[in-house]
């Protein structure tokens, strides 16, 4: 896979997708869509991270190039969903437990 291509289902390597998940920001982009039906889509603005364009468009670089993300360019905007099944398919659970460690850490 070359240096910013979108992996396929069966591309998608644990570590980079558990590295992608070590920043909290990171995290909190992918448990919001999580939350949400799946194929929702978003713009990556309407997250509110506290961090500055640059941060921000690095953030979700890295997400989409671990597999967990998928973005859609209007022109002057973009749009980020998550690749669900996708990761669910290679990943069984992971997701979930990712959900259930954050739930479970913001409780302590």
């Amino acid at each position: 896979m070359s240096e910013g291509k979108i992996p396929g289902r069966n591309e998608l390597e644990i570590g980079k997708i558990l590295s992608a998940l070590s920043d909290a920001n990171r995290r909190r982009v992918v448990l919001t869509l999580l939350a949400e039906p799946e194929g929702t889509e978003r713009t990556c603005t309407s997250f509110e991270l506290p961090v500055t364009k640059a941060t921000s468009t690095f953030h979700f670089r890295v997400l989409r190039e671990a597999g967990l993300t998928y973005d859609v360019s209007y022109g002057n905007r973009k749009g980020v969903s998550l690749r669900r099944s996708d990761v669910e398919a290679r990943f069984p659970g992971l997701l979930k437990a990712v959900a259930d460690a954050e739930s479970h850490r913001t409780m302590s």
